[in-house]
């Protein structure tokens, strides 16, 4: 059986993603770099896609399993990018 590789699904347009800011400007505004969540719906097993706000097109793929094993908690992004 063959491994999924995340990389090669393609993602569809029009996902909305979501952000998770403070800490590191202590205001969550344009100069505060925040993480971006965003969910793949129809992919076995779950794929997300966490991001950052200050670099788009920079990306890591993530399972369900493997966000939650992370420490990941998708309930922390809250803020419609």
């Amino acid at each position: 059986m063959r491994e999924l590789n995340l990389y090669e699904i393609e993602i569809p347009d029009g996902l909305p993603a979501y952000k998770a800011c403070g800490g590191n400007q202590g205001g969550g505004d344009d100069t505060e770099t925040c993480p971006t969540l965003r969910e793949v719906p129809g992919v076995d097993g779950g794929l997300w896609i966490m991001g950052d706000t200050k670099r788009p097109g920079a990306e890591l793929r993530f399972t369900t399993v493997e966000l939650l094993n992370a420490g990941i908690d998708p309930a922390r992004f809250d803020k419609a990018v």
